[in-house]
């Protein structure tokens, strides 16, 4: 990025320039919890397919606390349905659930990307006008520097 020499306009575009690497970074950041969801759900589809009737698995409690516990009905799966709210699913009815939650973050994700894109389309277009800007001022300091030369001679 470059610091603007004192030339309003290219003190201006270094700071949207700026914004738009932080707006970047923020949409990033977003994909990047989305994806850590998605992979909190694809392993919660393992673990339902996986488990039986029986099956001894480890409960959270809590606090780093967890506890062995026999699986006695896998019609009674609760899953979080989003809002602060949950329900009771049965086994085929909680993957379903989790694999729209899935489809949605897909699209959130895709959303975001679209956004990252365009935030970079913009960054690469005000990088150009700055270039140009610098390029316009040195072009004038030669001619400057040139006509002092010329002058001097008198």
């Amino acid at each position: 990025m470059m610091g603007g020499g004192g030339n309003p306009e290219l003190q201006e575009l270094s700071q949207q320039l700026q914004e738009l690497e932080e707006a970047k970074e923020e949409l990033e950041d977003e994909i990047e919890e989305l994806r850590d969801e998605q992979a909190e759900i694809d392993e919660a589809i393992e673990t339902i397919d996986a488990l039986d009737t029986g099956s001894v698995v480890q409960v959270p409690l809590g606090g780093g606390a967890h506890v062995h516990a026999e699986v006695q009905d896998l019609d009674e799966i609760v899953v979080e349905l989003g809002g602060g709210y949950a329900a009771e699913r049965e086994e085929d009815d909680a993957v379903e659930t989790l694999e729209n939650k899935q489809d949605t973050l897909d699209e959130r994700i895709s959303d975001l990307q679209d956004e990252v894109s365009d935030v970079e389309a913009e960054s690469d277009e005000l990088e150009q006008k700055a270039q140009q800007l610098q390029q316009q001022q040195m072009q004038q300091q030669m001619q400057q520097m040139q006509g002092e030369e010329s002058g001097e001679g008198e």
